[in-house]
């Protein structure tokens, strides 16, 4: 009682900004702190609970699996390189366009995000099937556009948002000092929008990585991402699936913290400062 009391007594006589915290702070321990300890728990013992590397062995002794992580990242690659080579000249276009004064067209490309994640998949995988491409001829470019449709806005908005702040002055000094446009474009404009790329990058490349309902329905499980290897473990009623799903999950953790890193690496560089990118 008396452990109670002294919490009780901190309570009442915090600062008021401090108790602010508190929400935030009990969500990130219900959440993201003990869903990862928990994870690590699985990941270290066998069913009945006693300390255990079988874990890793059974994932690492599988030669299955290091193709299900090479398909996941050759996936993410693809969609984070297309949704890149389609939102950086739709995000350019809207953020200099003299018909996007009211964010108009901003507010069309956010729409399809505010319907639900399965229903846009499943209407994807059933146009695909209406143009001839299916499953069962194409299944990774049926995934692959499903994952482009999919995470494309989130590629347009960083983007946007970084050009938005473009210094204008450097790119009318770099036309008035003779540069072609492409010149203006690689010394000037790219540079200045590396953030926005990065913060792209990290936006398509992380969660296709974990999806798995994309792979599922578009890719007719022929194409099997880390994500559905997750999800079957967990679903499995077998003795120690969810101590291996939680081995295959401590996986995807690292591989997405390896690619914050690097890009926060990259982002660290300033490219600006030097000039331009090349």
């Amino acid at each position: 009682m008396g452990f109670l009391k002294r919490i009780g007594y901190g309570i009442r006589h915090m600062n008021f900004k401090a108790s602010l915290c508190i929400p935030y702070a009990l969500f990130m321990i219900l959440f993201i702190l003990a869903p990862i300890v928990l994870i690590l728990f699985y990941a270290f013992t066998n069913s009945s609970g006693q300390f255990t590397f079988e874990n890793f062995q059974t994932i690492f002794s599988n030669s299955s699996n290091f193709k299900v992580i090479g398909m996941s990242i050759i996936v993410g690659v693809l969609n984070t390189l297309v949704c890149l080579l389609i939102g950086y000249p739709i995000a350019y276009f809207l953020a200099n366009s003299k018909y996007n004064k009211n964010k108009i067209l901003v507010y069309l490309f956010l729409i399809p995000m505010w319907i639900n994640f399965v229903i846009r998949t499943i209407a994807t995988r059933d146009m695909l099937a209406w143009i001839g491409i299916s499953a069962e001829n194409h299944a990774l470019l049926s995934t692959v556009i499903g994952m482009v449709y999919n995470y494309l806005p989130f590629a347009i908005l960083p983007l946007y948002n970084q050009m938005l702040k473009l210094d204008q002055s450097q790119i009318e000094a770099a036309k008035d000092l003779g540069a072609n446009p492409p010149q203006v474009f690689f010394k000037t404009i790219l540079p200045m929008t590396v953030p926005g790329i990065i913060s792209a990058i990290l936006m398509t490349f992380m969660p296709t990585m974990s999806s798995y309902v994309i792979a599922d329905k578009l890719g007719g499980g022929k194409v099997t991402l880390i994500g559905n290897l997750i999800a079957n473990q967990f679903s499995s009623t077998a003795q120690n699936s969810y101590n291996v799903g939680s081995v295959l999950a401590i996986i995807m953790l690292l591989m997405i913290g390896l690619t914050t890193l690097i890009s926060s690496i990259a982002n660290d560089k300033k490219p600006v400062k030097r000039g331009g990118l090349f």
